[in-house]
Order: C-alpha cells, then structure tokens, then sequence
C-alpha cells in the first residue's frame, strides 16, 4: 500500500483508506460483527486511514471505530471524523460552546483523548466565510480536544474558500470519474497550499464498480433509494448527483475502458479507486465496504501501477460525452 501525507496534519497515511458510513446507517443494515470484520480485513490490507462521522448511526460507526482501536493504539492508524450535522444546519449553530458539545461526544465515542482529526461536515456555505468558525477551531486545537481540523464540502468554490484559511489542514470532497471539476483548481491549490485532500464517493455509490443495470433495486434504507432526489441531503452524495439511468449507461463504458486500456488485472471498482488516488494533490482515497471482500479489493488498489494517460483521456471522454451536463455546472 502506497502512503503519503496528509496535508497540514504532517501525518502519514494509505493512499486507499476506508469510509465508514456504510458501518453505521444510510446503506443497509451492517451488524457490530460484520462491521468489525471489515475494519480488520481493511486494517489487514494495508488501510490506515479510517474516515467516520458523529451522525452515522448516530455515533454508531464511531463507535464500531473506537473498540477496532482499542487492540490498534500504535499501529500508526489515523482517524477522521465529521461534526455539524446534529443540529438544524443553520450558520448560527457552528459556534465554539456546540463544537465542544459535538467533539466531546466523539472522543468518548473513539475512546481517545485527541481526535485525529474533525472535519466541518458539509456546513451550509456561509459557514466556509465565517472567522469566529476557525477561531473557534483553532481554540479547540489549543485546547488539545483536536491535533487538527479540515472541512467536507459539496461545492469547489466551498473548497477553495476553505484552502484560503491557514488553520485548515485537509479537504474532503467528491471526486471520481463522474466528477471531475475538483481537477481544474481544488488539487492545484491544495496542493500549493499544503493542505491535504481526502477524495470521497469514488465509486459513486456503487455506479462504477459496473454491477448495475438499469433494473437494479435497493434497500428502503438505502440512500441509493430515499435520496435519489435529494430529499434527505445534497443528491450529489448520491451517485454523485448523476441521474441513475445515464450513470449506468456511464459505468458500462468505464468497465469497457478498464478491460481495453489498462496493463493490469484490476476490476472496475480497483481501476476507480487507483484513478483518484493517483490524481497530484490527492491524500487519499476512502471507499466504503459492506464486507470483508469489498474491503480487501479496495485496498488492493493502493498498490495499483500507474494507469496512465490513455485511460485518464479515456475518462475525460465518458465524462464530457455523458456526465459534464448534469454534474459540471452544480458542484
């Protein structure tokens, strides 16, 4: 497994990490020992970066986090969780005396007394703009609750308003074959700003793995179901925010692309997830798994050899053709 720094954090960490929402709500129902045999087998692979949040499951995947780190303490993993999104998501609710409240629970949650690092969870805009916000997080850095902090965002100019700040040590946002406007400015100035960049939805939620047709189902529990219109968040963490139909049709070209232009034998969902991780400016990569097998496979590909400049034109090609109309202009 390949590793690089983390941005502003100074922290070394896998090129293929593991998200975990999927261990606690929104995917399906995971048990506490399947989530466990997922974290092991990702641990086991290489992985070690492990991305959470307060609000999936309701600090359940935290949870399931905290007690995989109990038997882990200094095996140099890294741990990112997200705060902000336990509250109306109004500006006026991102203030120092919730900060505490929500990272307090998260240390308990992870049984640590420092959290790695926490991250703004896709606040609303104006939050991005706010000094009293950063001045807040600087103080809960001070303060020792955080060893640093960064932000998740929906939207490229969220990203570069957060890159401008100096305390800001990484940046999470989407970034996969389907979306590929964070190429044109959010890398370059991460990278110029030394600020890490975590890519997020690298499958875009399941579409490039190339499993599904246009006839394929999910769970009610699913956001893949409930969210295709957004109705519960940003449909861009949705497939990426591409329409289901035209996103399989898309895949379909991509798994063709994968078996033509490539000198290796990496499946769709590897040739994913190497794409992004591969990028200038990427810190690392962090598909989820629902199993022992998807997290073994995902993290194979942080030992992929570079992919190389026809498939990377041949991505720009299936993206400009069928994606750019209805992703490009929105995020």
């Amino acid at each position: 497994m390949e590793k690089q720094v983390l941005g502003r954090t100074g922290r070394l960490v896998s090129v293929v990490g593991l998200g975990t929402w999927q261990l606690g709500a929104d995917w399906g129902e995971v048990d506490d020992d399947q989530a466990r045999a997922v974290l092991d087998a990702a641990f086991e692979s290489g992985v070690t970066f492990f991305d959470t949040a307060d609000v999936y499951g309701d600090g359940r995947s935290e949870k399931a986090i905290g007690a995989f780190l109990t038997d882990h303490r200094d095996d140099g993993i890294t741990v990112a969780t997200k705060m902000g999104r336990r509250m109306d998501q109004v500006p006026e609710n991102y203030v120092l005396s919730n900060f505490r409240e929500w990272t307090d629970r998260s240390r308990r949650n992870l049984g640590v007394d420092t959290l790695d690092l926490v991250q703004l969870h896709c606040p609303p805009t104006a939050v991005y703009s706010d000094d009293e916000v950063y001045d807040a997080l600087d103080t809960l850095v001070a303060d020792g609750a955080v060893a640093a902090y960064g932000v998740s965002v929906e939207t490229v100019d969220e990203a570069l308003t957060a890159i401008a700040r100096p305390g800001v040590a990484t940046v999470q946002i989407i970034l996969n074959a389907f979306r590929l406007k964070p190429l044109e400015e959010v890398l370059p100035a991460a990278s110029a700003a030394g600020v890490g960049v975590i890519a997020r939805v690298p499958l875009a939620s399941g579409l490039l793995s190339g499993r599904y047709t246009r006839e394929t189902t999910f769970g009610e529990d699913d956001h893949r179901t409930f969210n295709r219109e957004g109705k519960a968040f940003d449909v861009g963490e949705t497939f990426s925010g591409v329409p289901f139909d035209v996103g399989v049709d898309a895949a379909g070209r991509f798994t063709e692309l994968a078996g033509s232009a490539l000198n290796q034998d990496l499946t769709p969902a590897q040739a994913a997830i190497a794409w992004v991780w591969q990028q200038p400016g990427v810190s690392t990569v962090i598909p989820g798994a629902r199993s022992v097998e998807q997290a073994r496979l995902n993290a194979a590909a942080g030992d992929a050899e570079v992919l190389g400049p026809l498939f990377t034109s041949g991505v720009r090609e299936i993206y400009d053709e069928s994606i750019r109309e209805h992703v490009h202009e929105k995020w």
